[in-house]
């Protein structure tokens, strides 16, 4: 599989040659749903706290009597029927929302969805990306002179300006590749890796 290389003018000056086993697979639509699914479910916390019918104010005084109201009998306010009463099957905050994947599906899936975007052309390489100074000014016409506004840069050393510089720049995510996630390489428009990165993902993914 080859991929473009780009210069710092966006225009692709030549070829590089990139792993079949994670730029040339089949997409699996289903396997890239169930990874995408599962990285969300496991980022959850369990924040949320609703009331049983034990734990809700109420009083134990029957609300009317038994018979002769027209009404469905009832013992107390806090049913679950009623409004205001407590839940049935309430959330608390150490419920698992977590999804089990295993590590050979994860690594197929995170192949699939590279491969597919080499396929669509969202997916470019370049030989490395830095800028003198933590300036988001510096990143952002660096980016904006290769064409680029709503892309996830993958590179092999992410330093201290590199990082500040991307901070603020809503649409540009820049990761090292131990960082990369499905959700991220779904989302953005475009991909932008560097050499060295790409040998690192082969030995995380391949």
């Amino acid at each position: 599989m080859q991929l473009e290389l780009l210069n710092e003018q966006g225009q692709a000056t030549s070829k590089v040659d990139a792993p079949d086993t994670l730029f040339a697979r089949d997409y699996n639509e289903a396997l890239v749903h169930q990874v995408v699914v599962a990285y969300q479910a496991n980022a959850r916390q369990g924040t949320r706290a609703q009331l049983t019918r034990a734990e809700v104010r109420h009083s134990t005084k029957k609300p009317f009597r038994q018979k002769g109201t027209g009404n469905a009998r009832a013992g107390m306010t806090s049913s679950p029927l009623w409004r205001g009463g407590g839940r049935i099957f309430p959330n608390k905050p150490d419920e698992n929302f977590s999804h089990k994947l295993n590590k050979k599906m994860y690594r197929a899936g995170m192949a699939a969805i590279l491969s597919q975007l080499a396929r669509e052309g969202r997916l470019a390489v370049v030989d490395s990306i830095s800028i003198e100074a933590p300036k988001t000014k510096l990143l952002a016409s660096k980016l904006k002179a290769m064409g680029l506004d709503h892309v996830m840069v993958i590179s092999d050393q992410v330093d201290d300006n590199l990082l500040l510089a991307s901070r603020n720049l809503p649409n540009v995510l820049v990761v090292e590749p131990r960082y990369v996630d499905p959700l991220s390489l779904v989302f953005y428009k475009k991909v932008l890796v560097t050499k060295a990165a790409i040998e690192q993902l082969k030995e995380m993914l391949a």
